[in-house]
């Protein structure tokens, strides 16, 4: 199968603004793989659907943020012509897809999925789990095979969904036949940005500990930040040795600076290992290491901030964007339906050997 097209499917919750923690760990894969030519297509999808599944009583949230998950992919440089920009609400095929599919999946199957576990308790949901958050893996299946995607960038921590994406599709294949194709993963290849930590030092950066660098933080709100990121807490005086493991400023320089920016900002050192070997024997202070990641991140920052500033400016372009997106995603997906609805032979109306063969049959009863 060397002709096998080549397609991607990825997205994100519209729950908020994204901040460097996705960038790092996803949206400058996305602008890379975009750019590489190596894809005959790229479905970049908002979640809105799923977000709702956590977020019913509070739709304006997630309303008001597809704009934000918008400008900030275009601001880091996904472009339209290039990529399939859209909303998952938009197309209905995923809804029935999802139907379908969970029937090939059980509860306890579902309960057992460790990205689905860590999720509930991380909402407190052990009592009473909204069918349609405990079904996401099933949700998920459909977004990817609507589109018949081979390749699915992901973290680590969204293997265990991948997996009954495979699951899915190797049961239905197995029992109508071969329609869906299964999808590989691919994870990030710089471990640092798998999973930023938050600049309080806390695991993960979220919106409700308050402890994110967003794309769209202007540029004294990023200093102000970087400044007051959490370091080892050991460290006290400038001549005392210092850790780089676990520390969150070398974290975010190993996510972000590259050679160039020590030539540009720092000569003293030619590199980040030469860095951390000074901060580990001491000697060196970290408001000097700080102001060094500020620089880095404005670097990386700024050229984002100046597109998000243009795109600002042409909202109903930004709409316009998403509903040609939308209506491309579309017809990709009806064309998926239909051939599952063809192996599931619910296809009734198209065709045309059943009606015949169907008056047929009754015709000879009659005789």
């Amino acid at each position: 199968m060397g002709d096998k097209r080549k397609i991607i499917l990825t997205g994100d919750r519209p729950t908020g603004r994204l901040h460097v923690g996705h960038y790092a760990g996803s949206l400058k894969r996305r602008v890379q793989l975009q750019n590489s030519g190596e894809f005959d297509d790229i479905f970049i999808m908002i979640a809105d659907a799923q977000a709702l599944t956590d977020n019913a009583d509070n739709p304006e949230k997630v309303r008001q943020n597809i704009i934000e998950v918008a400008l900030d992919y275009l601001s880091c440089g996904l472009d339209p012509e290039k990529s399939t920009l859209f909303i998952q609400s938009q197309i209905p095929e995923l809804t029935e897809l999802t139907f379908y599919y969970m029937n090939l999946v059980t509860v306890s199957r579902l309960q057992r999925n460790p990205t689905v576990k860590n999720e509930i308790r991380m909402r407190n949901f052990e009592a009473s789990i909204p069918v349609g958050f405990f079904a996401y893996p099933i949700s998920q299946a459909s977004d990817i095979t609507a589109f018949k995607a081979t390749t699915v960038p992901v973290g680590e921590d969204q293997l265990p969904m991948i997996e009954q994406t495979r699951e899915i599709v190797r049961s239905f294949n197995h029992i109508y036949g071969e329609v869906l194709v299964e999808p590989d993963v691919l994870l990030p290849d710089n471990k640092a940005c798998m999973r930023l930590p938050g600049i309080d030092g806390k695991a993960k950066m979220s919106k409700s500990l308050n402890n994110c660098i967003y794309l769209s933080d202007t540029e004294e709100e990023v200093r102000k930040k970087v400044m007051s990121m959490f370091t080892d807490p050991n460290h006290l005086r400038v001549q005392d040795p210092g850790r780089v493991e676990g520390n969150p400023v070398f974290i975010y320089l190993e996510a972000f600076c590259r050679d160039d920016h020590f030539e540009r900002f720092w000569p003293e050192y030619g590199n980040l290992d030469e860095l951390k070997a000074h901060y580990t024997r001491g000697g060196l202070g970290d408001v000097k290491v700080k102001k060094f990641l500020n620089q880095v991140l404005q670097d990386e920052l700024a050229p984002i901030r100046a597109r998000r500033k243009e795109y600002e400016q042409k909202i109903p372009e930004v709409y316009r964007i998403l509903r040609e997106g939308s209506e491309k995603a579309q017809r990709a997906a009806a064309q998926t339906l239909a051939d599952v609805k063809a192996a599931m032979k619910i296809n009734y109306f198209d065709d045309e050997e059943l009606i015949q063969s169907q008056a047929k049959k009754f015709k000879a009863e009659e005789r």
